[in-house]
């Protein structure tokens, strides 16, 4: 391929978890910025991220990946083992069936459930994934303002916040073992938006938000090393 045609060739991302919620606005942002999308979605049943597939022929792909199952993320990674992204962007998460549980209140299967699916799974794609995502690029993960330790002042979401507190320190480390390289990496607290997730409460809808989450993402590339930050692209405290 010739340098004018890479050059013109559309940036790409990799989007862990896209069949709902954030994940599937984000694969829909980023088709409007004519990016090439290849995103995930868990079991082999219709969504409404193969719905979005239809909209836009050719420039979104889907594939299948539970992140909870290894074997899922190793064969992913054999699947794309000759393709290069600009971006790769694990957006996958659970909370627990209560969130007003306490640490002391929730069974034990629960809380392995939440720390896999928001902890183990998320590190583990990253580290599964990392050589397809080009030296300059952006492996993104999704956190929340509620894993901020500084920020904790009210308690609540107990669970929920010590799993992404602990996905936090583990992209730390992951940085650390990746000092000085030139790829940029970013955990992403969204805000309180209103998903399946977030429910219905939550003072935002992602039609508003994902818009300026994108836009922090892509100014983010610019620039080597771990940052947590919101969707105004300010730094969240740790």
């Amino acid at each position: 391929m010739s340098d004018s045609a890479q050059q013109s060739s559309p940036p790409t991302l990799l989007l862990i978890g896209a069949s709902r919620g954030l994940g599937l606005a984000m694969a829909a942002e980023f088709l409007q910025r004519n990016w090439q999308v290849t995103a995930t979605v868990r079991g082999d049943h219709k969504t409404p991220l193969h719905a979005l597939a239809e909209q836009h022929a050719g420039a979104l792909q889907i594939e299948q990946l539970d992140i909870t199952l290894p074997e899922q993320i190793a064969a992913l990674r054999t699947r794309l083992a000759e393709r290069r992204f600009d971006m790769l962007f694990v957006n996958a998460g659970t909370a627990n069936t209560r969130q007003d549980e306490t640490i002391a209140d929730i069974s034990t299967d629960e809380f392995v459930r939440v720390m896999l699916t928001n902890t183990l799974g998320p590190m583990r794609v990253v580290e599964a994934l990392q050589h397809q995502v080009k030296p300059d690029g952006l492996i993104g993960v999704m956190s929340s303002g509620q894993g901020s330790i500084a920020n904790n002042e009210k308690g609540g979401h107990e669970v929920y916040r010590g799993s992404k507190a602990a996905l936090n320190q583990y992209m730390r480390s992951y940085a650390a073992r990746h000092a000085g390289e030139p790829r940029a990496l970013v955990l992403m607290a969204p805000g309180w938006i209103r998903t399946d997730l977030g429910g219905p409460d939550a003072p935002f809808g992602v039609e508003e938000t994902m818009p300026a989450i994108v836009d922090v993402l892509l100014a983010k590339r610019t620039r080597p090393g771990l940052e947590y930050l919101d969707r105004n692209g300010r730094t969240v405290p740790w």
